[in-house]
């Protein structure tokens, strides 16, 4: 990332929010009960989509080349697509609609 105010800013956001899916979802495996584990999956969901959102910043503004950031990207997609699906299984599995 470039060393500038904004650089600097957005790759703090992106350490954030591109390392707490893990640990979400590790807390999501050994959640409590069904509705603890679909609080859990959820906020995997957000911080996905965040880390989303920062990479397309990085993507549109030219901050690093396209082509490092859109595997990064990409991969986001993918593991936000799975986490999605996941969700509505266990809302299926719970019989709950939001």
């Amino acid at each position: 990332m470039p060393n500038t105010i904004s650089g600097c800013a957005i790759a703090k956001q992106i350490v954030r929010s591109g390392t707490s899916p893990a640990a979400n979802y590790r807390a999501a495996c050994i959640g409590k009960s069904n509705k603890d584990i679909l609080n859990k999956l959820k906020m995997v969901e957000e911080e996905l989509d965040e880390t989303s959102h920062w990479l397309e910043i990085i993507i549109e503004t030219k901050m690093l080349p396209p082509k490092r950031v859109m595997p990064l990207y990409e991969e986001c997609i993918e593991l936000l697509k799975i986490i999605v699906s996941s969700i509505a299984t266990t809302r299926k599995f719970l019989n709950v609609n939001s």
